[in-house]
């Protein structure tokens, strides 16, 4: 470690040499590199934090630009997964750190390997259902992670630490309905609720990380940029965590897969994930061969592209494929099973 590269942080008396030494020892995942994920990745790869992991399931396009600080129009022309994008730069910002970047979707087959030996996960997702499966696996390894979420101009965040604080089942009890709250879809979203909320989540991870969790903010903390309107929800003493089935029974359903859901409608996009359980690695060569007869492909080591019909379907390694061109789950299904497979 250069302490010249980190020596205004190491001023600072929150972090000094100590604290430093440790960053530098720590491990970071990130679940999702977009909005959220791109401060967040960004800020603690500057701060020196010895390895990330990158998770996304995704490419770059053009309208992720407005406000996902770690990409560049050549990442959205090339269509480049968000995560081999993001380790891109990271290796031009800091080249000391670690960077494990991983193109996935993150499920309950999958998500407590991600996470394995972290000392911390962050939030960068934008969607309910990985959250709570999040919220289970950090419980089960107890790994501190922070939630966080950005629509409009308003977020919130909490951290959560196992065995020390409520948990987000703790807080909401149950997952939101599909539907029943505002998405970047049907609200948009602005960059500097982005920030405000990431900045506030890799500043807890910092704490986290150099063991002062007496600093932690214990809320779940509520921002409106707009109207500038600021609330705190005290969870220090909150109570609801006796009740808690995660906390309290180790019940973790959604480990267990009965919460998931196969079809995914992604925020913003005007299209659904299709994602499959316990799916090889596709043959990109020969999947291409087989669709050229019926509409336009194109292919990288990352990910085929086709489009049929005013659709465009992505299909990755895991077999996992974006239906661009529909938010209906079953006609995204329905294209799957008849160009990609049942």
């Amino acid at each position: 470690m250069n302490p010249d590269r980190y020596s205004r942080q190491i001023l600072f008396e929150g972090i000094g040499e100590s604290g430093q030494s440790q960053l530098a020892q720590s491990k970071a995942v990130i679940i999702g590199c977009g909005a959220l994920g791109s401060v967040q990745t960004e800020t603690l790869a500057r701060a020196g934090v010895g390895r990330l992991v990158l998770v996304d399931r995704d490419f770059v396009e053009e309208t992720n630009l407005q406000r996902q600080i770690m990409f560049e129009e050549s990442d959205a022309l090339n269509r480049l997964p968000k995560s081999i994008a993001a380790a891109s730069r990271i290796a031009r910002v800091n080249s000391d750190i670690q960077v494990e970047p991983l193109v996935t979707d993150v499920n309950f087959e999958n998500v407590e390997e991600i996470i394995e030996g972290a000392d911390v996960v962050l939030d960068g997702t934008d969607n309910f259902e990985t959250r709570f499966l999040i919220n289970d696996a950090c419980l089960k390894t107890r790994t501190p992670w922070i939630y966080g979420a950005a629509v409009g101009s308003y977020g919130l965040t909490m951290t959560i630490v196992p065995g020390s604080s409520p948990c987000l089942n703790c807080v909401l009890e149950a997952m939101p309905e599909p539907g029943s709250g505002p998405t970047c879809d049907t609200a948009g979203v602005i960059m500097p609720i982005v920030t405000t909320i990431a900045s506030i989540q890799a500043a807890e991870a910092l704490k986290l990380l150099t063991g002062q969790t007496d600093k932690l903010h214990r809320s779940l903390m509520r921002i409106d940029l707009w109207s500038f309107e600021l609330n705190r929800l005290d969870l220090s003493n909150f109570d609801a965590k006796e009740r808690c089935a995660a906390c309290n029974g180790g019940e973790f359903k959604f480990l267990r897969g009965s919460s998931r859901q196969i079809a995914t409608t992604l925020c913003g996009r005007n299209a659904v994930q299709i994602a499959r359980s316990g799916s090889g690695v596709v043959d990109f060569p020969a999947l291409a061969d087989r669709l050229r007869q019926t509409g336009e492909v194109a292919f990288n080591d990352f990910l085929l592209r086709f489009r049929i019909e005013g659709y465009d379907i992505t299909v990755f390694r895991d077999a996992r494929s974006i239906i661009r061109g529909t938010t209906d789950p079953a006609v995204a299904r329905g294209l799957y099973a008849r160009y990609i497979g049942a």
